[in-house]
């Protein structure tokens, strides 16, 4: 099962250092909801369930007395433990379908690119359990083909990563398909009156070629690939960074590619 590979110690620390940046956009969304649903009082704890190596932890942290971290891969916590320095955050190996905290003392419970993974029914249920009236429940990813802008060579960038995106599609695992509904079925499957759902959320970063080609090692296709032919995707990678110098020219060791993508975010609040 593709959920396995985020378990790898090799993989956990590439996806650490590659994958793209926390979306300042939408943790300024959620804190707005979650501001407004409280009526600003403060707030006691956060769970993020399947927080992997800590990356959107640590941003949400400051605005809660005490954090959770949970995921199930081992080497994704420890990797979160070694980024962490803040006194409020710890860090558990545990399961989305078994929130291991008190019912009614959570006023937040958060999954970033991580509900698709889920058995989405249990950890609903759960996160509806755990969370305190007025709690709220924020579940978020990005549309897995972004797309590349620069000067007048973006048909041809983009054309190379279709190519990337052809050639990593039959490593996608089904649970993926949630994130190309941009979240529709989760959202659904939410068992709350009040929530929203929130698409097509624009978000720009800058990458240079060596970061583009760690962002694909970064994604669980990648990784996917790896484990089935190991040279195979290694001249896969090679073959792409040859290709996307080729585009560049002179510019390939200088230039920032702009790579526009869409996140989403399923919002709920318990009453």
């Amino acid at each position: 099962m593709a959920v396995q590979l985020f378990k790898k110690m090799a993989f956990s620390s590439v996806y650490q250092k590659y994958m793209i940046p926390v979306s300042n956009e939408v943790i300024n969304l959620i804190f707005s909801y979650v501001k407004a649903k409280t009526n600003g009082q403060p707030l006691e704890m956060l769970v993020d369930v399947g927080c992997g190596t800590g990356r959107y932890t640590l941003p949400l942290a400051p605005h809660f007395k005490k954090v959770l971290g949970i995921d199930m891969s081992e080497s994704q916590i420890n990797v979160a433990k070694q980024n962490t320095l803040a006194n409020n955050v710890s860090y558990m190996v545990a399961s989305a379908e078994k929130i291991p905290v008190k019912n009614d003392s959570v006023d937040l419970v958060h999954a970033g690119l991580a509900a698709h993974w889920f058995t989405i029914d249990k950890f609903l249920n759960e996160s509806v359990r755990v969370l305190k009236t007025n709690g709220c429940l924020a579940l978020h990813a990005f549309y897995p083909t972004p797309e590349i802008e620069y000067k007048d060579l973006s048909h041809d960038l983009n054309a190379a990563m279709s190519k990337v995106w052809d050639t990593l599609f039959p490593y996608f695992d089904k649970n993926t398909g949630d994130m190309f509904n941009q979240y529709q079925n989760i959202y659904e499957a939410i068992p709350l009156k009040d929530k929203e759902l929130i698409t097509d959320i624009p978000v720009t970063v800058q990458l240079s070629i060596p970061e583009m080609i760690g962002f694909i090692q970064s994604v669980y296709i990648y990784q996917a690939f790896m484990e089935k032919d190991v040279k195979g995707a290694e001249h896969f990678l090679t073959q792409t960074e040859k290709r996307f110098r080729e585009i560049l020219g002179e510019e390939a060791d200088s230039v920032r590619l702009n790579m526009h993508i869409k996140h989403y975010c399923a919002l709920a609040c318990k009453h």
